[in-house]
């Protein structure tokens, strides 16, 4: 069972309040997705009505099923609690927020898709986590550099 990350959106956007949505599909949508034949890269959630939907979300055709139709980038709905979506609708309305898909697994045989409200990132702040990993590694390695120098020593 293949989890689908959107590595993209955790770069992007801040992650403020996540949710898990069950998503209408088909039969070979999902077995697609249990092989890990999918990409969230580029997609988001529009509310449209009071009914989310998965927009641009790619879900490779499955090999076994034959259908010329299919549209591996249509509109998904997904499935929340009303009271759900009203605070999405209300925190999209009065910020400049937006609602990015996380991730899409298998729970209990359902697909489901994280999805998380978000604010995007601006140029400087992706600048300064890059910096901080940087420094979080060049430690690491120095850390680790000392210790097998200490165990060296000890054992003369």
């Amino acid at each position: 069972m293949a989890t689908v990350i959107n590595k993209k959106a955790r770069y992007d956007y801040f992650t403020l309040d996540k949710f898990e949505a069950g998503m209408v599909l088909t039969g070979a949508e999902v077995k697609s997705i249990k092989e890990g034949s999918a990409s969230l890269t580029d997609s988001y959630v529009r509310i449209g009505d009071g009914v989310p939907l998965l927009v641009n979300a790619y879900i490779s055709p499955y090999k076994a099923a034959i259908n010329p139709s299919y549209d591996p980038r249509r509109e998904r709905k997904l499935l929340l609690h009303k009271k759900e979506v009203d605070f999405l609708v209300g925190k999209l309305g009065s910020s400049s927020l937006t609602i990015v898909p996380i991730k899409v697994y298998i729970k209990h045989n359902l697909a489901k898709v994280e999805i998380a409200l978000a604010k995007a990132k601006k140029k400087y702040d992706k600048r300064e986590i890059l910096k901080k990993k940087a420094i979080l590694r060049d430690t690491e390695i120095d850390l680790r550099e000392a210790k097998l120098k200490a165990q060296k020593q000890s054992r003369i």
